[in-house]
């Protein structure tokens, strides 16, 4: 069980172990021990104790230089820089993005939450209003929301992935969730389950990931706000929808974040592919929990991992290094499900 870990002593390897990689890979470094003692209301591990004062320092990251010509409507500008150029040159900060949805199931699912207001719906003159784009009218037509028939080269050249499916909406930008709001129960009253991702950059892996989480009930998504990718249109294409279903947070650094979660009783399961624990040896029962992810190729970064509560693998039969890092939080995200179902 969680409450009852040992002290963590030096990586070994699970499962293949060894080489880093995607997601769920690491460089194999000892991890130090966490706190003397527990949050109130929870056992308390061997090592564990009250969470680490003072604040993870923010990341610096290089500023998103803006174009000076004004995107098309409904464009946001792109990229995964830190912040976008304002009025006089003053960088103000970066949203959490989802102006532009594109994909039929994402943008079916944009309709039928009604989480943010839809300014409208573009469809290829070339498409059939069958299925999902049949559901898509539908639901544009009873929110009040304009649906325009436009040529594929026009719907082609707003689009800003390579298959928009002959449908894209421009929306209010996503709401960023407030980290203390995602550490409590739900309104049925489910204890947390959160998806903490640490530097992943590439939109499909983000999205892919968003889609798990949301598949296996997780109840939040924590992204960093450097570094990282957050929800352009690639993301929630990729997603499916996932993004108008759960909340997701933007903390200034994902270690501050866990010290912040440890201190409201949330535990932290770090993936990585040279820990000494299986992902198939933890007893969750009905702890609030947070999987954590590492960034492509380097998996989770050094202060990450010492303030995870655990570091789990999984075992691995093959001659490949590691799993790709949405791979990874699949077999995990679903896993954690199993557990508390």
């Amino acid at each position: 069980m969680l409450g009852r870990r040992p002290r963590r002593a030096a990586v070994t390897g699970a499962g293949k172990g060894g080489k880093g990689g995607a997601g769920d890979a690491g460089r194999g470094r000892k991890g130090p021990a966490r706190r003397a003692g527990a949050p109130a209301g929870r056992g308390a591990p061997a090592g564990r104790g009250a969470p680490r004062g003072g604040v993870a320092r923010r990341a610096r990251g290089d500023a998103a230089v803006a174009s000076r010509r004004p995107p098309s409507p409904g464009r946001a500008p792109a990229g995964v820089g830190d912040g976008r150029v304002g009025e006089r040159g003053q960088i103000r900060r970066r949203g959490l993005g989802g102006e532009q949805v594109e994909g039929r199931r994402a943008v079916r699912e944009l309709l039928a939450v009604r989480r943010r207001p839809v300014r409208d719906v573009w469809l290829s003159d070339t498409v059939e209003q069958v299925g999902l784009i049949a559901e898509i009218v539908a639901l544009a037509d009873a929110a009040g929301v304009a649906v325009r028939s436009v040529s594929r080269a026009r719907l082609d050249g707003e689009a800003r992935t390579d298959a928009p499916q002959g449908v894209l909406a421009h929306a209010q930008e996503l709401a960023e969730a407030d980290l203390d709001d995602l550490c409590r129960p739900t309104a049925d009253g489910t204890r947390p389950f959160l998806l903490v991702v640490d530097g992943v950059t590439d939109p499909h892996n983000l999205g892919a990931l968003m889609r798990t989480a949301e598949l296996a009930g997780a109840t939040g998504v924590v992204l960093p706000r450097h570094r990282a990718a957050h929800v352009t249109p690639a993301v929630s294409k990729a997603a499916a929808g996932a993004i108008e279903h759960l909340p997701i947070a933007v903390v200034p650094g994902i270690p501050s974040a866990l010290a912040d979660l440890a201190a409201k009783a949330v535990w932290s399961v770090g993936l990585d592919a040279a820990a000494a624990r299986s992902i198939y040896d933890l007893d969750l029962g009905t702890e609030a929990v947070a999987l954590v992810v590492g960034a492509e190729g380097s998996g989770l970064s050094h202060l990450t991992r010492t303030r995870c509560d655990v570091l789990v693998a999984i075992p691995q039969r093959g001659r490949l290094g590691s799993l790709n890092v949405s791979a990874a939080g699949a077999v995990a995200a679903f896993e954690i499900a199993r557990r508390r179902g």
